[in-house]
């Protein structure tokens, strides 16, 4: 049995058609949705202000704390503050004793 140039070219065009519906769209193929990123975006943001946050409270706490507890006062000039000491004191064991005292205890002790 012989096909003809017709019969072949309809058989090829079949072929083709269906090789073209199985293909992807390519003008979808590429298209991002940037609502997404976004969000993920502000997550990571506000996962760093919050890390951020959490360091300056440790600091701020942990000077409290030394001045408090008179742990840099000056031995030359009485009455004064060692700045060089309140800037390196370690006045509680751990970082997060600074943390949680200072996110339980919001109001001044009186």
């Amino acid at each position: 049995m012989k096909f003809t140039s017709d019969d072949k070219k309809a058989v090829e065009a079949e072929v083709m058609k269906i090789y073209k519906e199985s293909s992807p769209a390519l003008e979808n193929l590429f298209e991002w949705a940037y609502v997404n990123h976004v969000a993920w975006s502000l997550v990571v943001v506000f996962l760093g202000m919050i890390l951020w946050l959490s360091v300056a409270l440790v600091n701020a706490e942990n000077q409290r704390y030394a001045l408090l507890t008179k742990q840099c006062a000056d031995p030359i000039f009485k009455g004064e503050l060692d700045r060089k000491c309140l800037r390196n004191v370690q006045s509680r064991e751990h970082w997060w004793q600074h943390l949680t005292y200072a996110l339980s205890n919001t109001s001044p002790e009186k």
